[in-house]
């Protein structure tokens, strides 16, 4: 029983990887307008949005950005009046955009560097659920460099390869105490890397509406690191020292649609759908370097569903220098019933977002938004590791960017 107790334990620190946290924070202008861009022409984060729209821009860009992000979340064990929260620890999701080509050329270079997909969460190390988590520190940083073409002065395509670059720390209570009664810890610390690829198509239609459609490759990530368990000397034979582990988890692929909408020279409107194919996660497989009688490779079943989401924004130019923006959505959750955990506690939300851009000089762009982001408290039993209450998680999440134009 104990054996079999250990090997479950032991599966649970890859699971913040699988589900991870899908960051959706990739230009400014483009959160302020509910994170709308598909089917927009707004500046270099076209090359994250869709590639496709790239050769369409009117003018090359270098851009910089960072979204400094709260993740918020609450447990309450069922059957309790407890309340556990997590730490207000700062995220920080960033963006660098590069876009140039030459004067009436009908094609444009882009680079992007941004981080998709990330969390970072501490629940401390006295709280019902510290056996499943005590900390997580996931990140990923996309390297995208891209080719958009124009074929026509209505219909642009374009597509680039990926290359992430993944960092994870990760911290748990082992449930085997010492003679103290201290429980022991596993350190999980280790890097990864995949490949993928994006693609996009735009169109300007003769009514003035644009129209973007585009594709995000998954990308398969392939981690390997250290493992360290501090465990009481009785029973450290079974945690094998020095340690490593491997894993390859599946990073899903993102299709977007979207449209643009100009009712006059003031303002702008977008649309877009959002389908993320979180389905190519069935199973996990876990492995260690060295292996004992309790510490042995396992595969453990998973269920994911595909995810989508709707969002809406709006842009107003107020006047030359200012531009005021809005928007929201829902998105649906990858997570089914039985499989939400503690590293990030995934559930349907809404948000809301707004953005101020201001001109700073004739090529010089200041950009801010803000999102609040609230996910449906979600009452759950963790399969894996019992741990059964209601996760109540809200997100906030300011940001700020440069961008240079010529």
């Amino acid at each position: 029983m104990r054996k079999l107790l250990l090997l479950l334990w032991l599966a649970l620190p890859v699971c913040a990887f699988s589900q991870g946290f899908q960051v959706n924070l990739e230009g400014e202008k483009q959160i302020g307008m509910g994170h709308t861009g598909t089917g927009t022409l707004l500046d270099g984060a076209s090359v994250f949005f869709n590639p496709g729209a790239v050769a369409m821009l009117p003018e090359n860009y270098l851009q910089a950005g960072i979204s400094p992000l709260v993740f918020q979340s609450t447990f309450n064990p069922y059957g309790t009046n407890l309340e556990y929260h997590t730490a207000n620890k700062i995220a920080t999701p960033f963006t660098f955009y590069g876009v140039w080509g030459p004067k009436n050329a009908i094609w444009k270079l882009g680079m992007a560097i941004y981080t998709p997909f990330g969390g970072l969460t501490d629940w401390g190390d006295n709280w019902a659920g510290k056996y499943a988590l005590e900390s997580l520190d996931l990140k990923t940083i996309y390297f995208q460099p891209t080719l958009s073409i124009k074929i026509t002065d209505y219909l642009s395509i374009g597509g680039g390869f990926v290359y992430n670059h993944a960092d994870i720390d990760l911290t748990q209570a082992i449930p085997l105490s010492n003679a103290n009664g201290q429980d022991g810890q596993a350190h999980l610390n280790g890097t990864g890397k995949g490949y993928g690829w994006n693609a996009g198509v735009f169109f300007k239609t003769e009514s003035g509406v644009t129209i973007g459609i585009s594709h995000r490759s998954g990308v398969s990530t392939d981690f390997s690191g250290n493992a360290v368990f501090s465990v009481a000397p009785s029973v450290q034979p079974n945690f094998p020292q020095p340690n490593g582990f491997t894993s390859t988890v599946p990073l899903p692929a993102t299709n977007s649609i979207g449209f643009g909408f100009y009712p006059n020279q003031k303002w702008i409107i977008a649309i877009d759908a959002n389908f993320v194919a979180w389905n190519v996660y069935k199973a996990l497989a876990f492995n260690y370097t060295t292996q004992s009688s309790a510490l042995v490779n396992a595969s453990f079943p998973r269920d994911y569903n595909d995810a989508s989401s709707i969002r809406l924004g709006a842009q107003y130019k107020s006047s030359e220098k200012v531009a005021i923006r809005f928007g929201g959505g829902y998105a649906t959750t990858a997570a089914p019933n039985g499989f939400v955990t503690p590293e990030v506690p995934d559930a349907n939300r809404v948000y809301v977002t707004g953005g101020l851009g201001y001109k700073l000089a004739n090529r010089l762009d200041l950009d801010a938004s803000f999102e609040f982001e609230h996910l449906l408290p979600r009452t759950q039993t963790t399969i894996y590791t019992g741990l059964s209450g209601t996760y109540a998680t809200n997100v906030y999440i300011p940001g700020i960017s440069l961008s240079y134009h010529w």
